[in-house]
């Protein structure tokens, strides 16, 4: 079959949202901020496949006052150009993402545009640049607009029950103001990358954590050490032999290696869609368990590294100590001495709101898990207990009542809203219902706040729907 031009599809999709576009009233009130400055409705932090997400289903909800915005410059947004360094991405092909339930919009339709019918049936994953292209075209065709290279560094409540977004740009600071913000900032969104305490006392040349832009050209012919058991700690390794490292030790602080990927299990619409109305007992049991599991290696990223001979799998590999001697890192592991030229740190992220510039001056106030809910002996982690214990919009609580009110207009769509949320805003498989229930979040928080304008709306609508007769009009 020939391949269909894109131009054809994009009018489909066009079609496509007029044929669903009801209802189509506009109903959002005007709010004017401090001395009449102009207030979005909402912003939000993150122009990747989740703020976008969130953005066009706004849109299709007729809340069109919104404000996208994201530091990286366009093409960049998201792992997917910089520090997803897989060839593929690790979803089934045929996983619905930021679409959200048209079907000229999915990948698969935009795939099968750009390269035909039979080259979309030979395909086995997606590669991902070709994600980072699909998202950017529908952030195009849909009419999402985002800012791009303007990074959000001060969030602070504001006079009218606002919240005033300290923007950086190019050409500046500047003063921004919404009623609510989306916090669609990725897998670190609400803290950051975890690098043992050791690893960080060395030369800042001799090492990198997960997100970093590695030079791996320079890695040729020297000793590389990674330490994690994942999936992107097995990128990383790959990326380092391709490079010509003389050799690559995978570190993982397991006695095995985990071959489960619970992912693939809680893709369900079950879960997916109802996790988030559990108690606090089942949510935890639940997230404990596929947390602690993390994600496995796939198969074609265990077969990318497994096809170098100068490669090693090291478990009980934890790295206890790491200290530079006679111009080498030497590595203290259960399993004994080892030694590299460079390290890469890859074991995730912890909740740490105070990493976060913009989160760091409320950081104190943010109600945890561990604020709420004590599990059993047997469930206890500490690292679960830093995550944010959101309400059912998806919004931060307070700590203490009365002490930061503000935070119920901040909704944290990143990696951090998993324990509430289950899988959300970084979650492929989930965007398809996380997005839509994240903007009914919104809309229904902002419906409420305008109550009494829409009570005023409704007694003052006078649009009569037929004009009577002479015999009638006294009637």
């Amino acid at each position: 079959m020939s391949v269909r031009p894109l131009a054809e599809l994009e009018a489909r999709v066009r079609r496509n949202l007029d044929l669903t576009s009801h209802p189509t009233l506009d109903w959002m009130p005007r709010t004017d901020g401090p001395d009449g400055a102009h207030v979005h409705d909402v912003a939000i932090a993150g122009a990747g496949q989740g703020g976008v997400a969130v953005a066009f289903q706004l849109m299709r909800e007729r809340v069109t006052n919104v404000l996208l915005f994201d530091k990286a410059p366009r093409g960049l947004e998201g792992p997917w150009s910089t520090y997803a360094r897989m060839p593929t991405l690790r979803s089934p092909k045929d996983y619905t993402g930021p679409d959200l339930g048209l079907p000229s919009l999915t990948y698969r339709a935009w795939h099968e545009a750009r390269f035909g019918d039979a080259d979309w049936s030979r395909l086995d994953l997606i590669p991902a640049h070709l994600w980072a292209e699909y998202l950017l075209w529908v952030r195009d065709v849909t009419g999402v607009v985002a800012e791009n290279e303007t990074e959000l560094v001060g969030i602070a409540p504001a006079p009218g029950d606002l919240l005033a977004l300290r923007l950086r740009s190019k050409q500046g600071e500047r003063t921004e103001f919404a009623r609510k913000l989306v916090l669609a900032t990725g897998q670190d969104g609400a803290g950051r990358w975890l690098v043992p305490d050791c690893v960080k006392a060395l030369p800042r040349e001799r090492w990198s954590a997960t997100d970093d832009a590695i030079a791996f050209e320079a890695l040729a012919g020297k000793d590389v050490a990674v330490l994690g058991a994942g999936a992107s700690a097995a990128d990383n390794a790959s990326m380092a032999l391709e490079a010509g490292a003389r050799t690559v030790n995978l570190f993982v602080r397991r006695t095995r290696m985990q071959r489960i990927q619970p992912y693939r299990w809680l893709t369900f619409s079950g879960f997916l869609r109802h996790y988030a109305d559990l108690d606090d007992a089942w949510r935890w049991r639940f997230m404990s368990h596929i947390l602690g599991l993390r994600e496995s290696i796939p198969q074609p990223t265990y077969d990318r590294m497994r096809a170098f001979a100068n490669f090693e799998i090291v478990t009980d590999g934890a790295w206890l100590d790491a200290k530079l001697e006679a111009g080498r890192v030497k590595l203290s592991t259960p399993r004994g001495v080892y030694r590299a030229d460079y390290l890469i740190s890859c074991i995730g992220m912890d909740v740490d709101f105070a990493a976060r510039p913009e989160l760091r001056p409320f950081a104190g106030a943010i109600q945890t898990w561990g604020d709420v809910y004590t599990p059993p002996k047997a469930e206890a982690n500490a690292r679960l207990a830093r995550y944010p214990y959101l309400d059912a919009n998806g919004a931060y609580r307070e700590k203490a009542p009365g002490t930061a009110p503000f935070l119920r207009h901040i909704y944290d769509f990143t990696f951090a809203a998993t324990m509430s949320q289950g899988a959300s805003g970084c979650s492929i498989n989930a965007m398809k219902i996380a997005a839509p229930r994240l903007a009914a979040g919104l809309t229904r928080a902002l419906f409420r706040a305008d109550i009494e304008r829409h009570w005023a709306s409704l007694q003052a609508f006078d649009t009569t729907v037929f004009e009577p007769a002479p015999i009638d009009r006294d009637k």
